[in-house]
């Protein structure tokens, strides 16, 4: 029954991607600008994470919300767990303001989605060059959290399984440092329902804590990231205690 959920809800993801990447390319093409991209983008993502709950039975149990700053202007860097792809879905679904993802240049092949990825405002990188992809990550990060985008993070750079560690990057506080905005860790327990090896889902709730933020002014990165994943480990292991057992 798990196979045919998954099944189905692939198939609702194929299907829908394509008349929402229309949009996207229309916003585009008449003058919609990034922001017009990203509406109906936003849309699809959105779609996707809250389709998961009818035909997987995948719910989410979101706290934190009120750490998130009010104020329109205020970017952050947002540094997030990651175990699957549900968060990459739900991340702009759950948040207020307009998102821009650091992504790997490869997820632009892929068709339709990453025709819509392409035409919005979010920073892809090749990880085959590093120093060029640093120095694009801080060019256009900076841009985009002055003008009150957040940006979304992955700091251990890819999926990691249920209950481990990976490398956690000083990219993200490199740039939130030479930005002058605060960071704020997310940690998602999505791995506990949606594996990274293998095609079936699982019933459950995904749970989602975003921590407050934390000041990078003054800060040197290597501390500032250790102090980022300190609170994002600990909370996996509240959150998610049976995975590291």
């Amino acid at each position: 029954m798990a196979l045919i959920r998954s099944i189905l809800y692939m198939l609702v993801l194929v299907i829908t991607v394509i008349p929402y990447t229309l949009a996207v390319l229309l916003a585009r093409a008449f003058g919609g600008g990034p922001q017009g991209s990203y509406i109906p983008a936003r849309a699809w993502l959105a779609l996707a994470a809250d389709v998961a709950r009818p035909l997987l039975g995948i719910k989410r149990h979101v706290t934190g919300l009120e750490n998130l700053p009010t104020d329109p202007a205020q970017g952050v860097v947002l540094l997030v767990k990651h175990q699957s792809a549900y968060e990459t879905f739900m991340m702009p679904a759950i948040l207020p303001r307009r998102v821009a993802y650091v992504f790997k240049r490869e997820l632009l092949h892929i068709p339709f989605f990453g025709w819509s990825m392409a035409c919005m405002d979010m920073i892809h990188i090749d990880r085959g060059h590093p120093t060029r992809a640093f120095v694009r990550v801080i060019k256009q990060g900076r841009r985009l959290l002055s003008e009150g985008i957040w940006v979304v993070m992955f700091p251990e750079g890819t999926r990691t399984p249920r209950g481990s560690v990976g490398k956690y990057m000083v990219s993200g506080a490199r740039l939130a440092i030479a930005a002058g905005v605060p960071v704020v860790p997310v940690a998602v327990t999505s791995g506990r329902v949606w594996p990274k090896s293998g095609f079936t889902k699982r019933p459950g709730v995904v749970e989602v804590s975003i921590g407050a933020p934390i000041a990078s002014t003054g800060r040197k990165a290597e501390e500032l990231m250790h102090e980022v994943q300190a609170w994002i480990e600990a909370e996996m292991r509240r959150l998610d205690p049976d995975a590291y057992q």
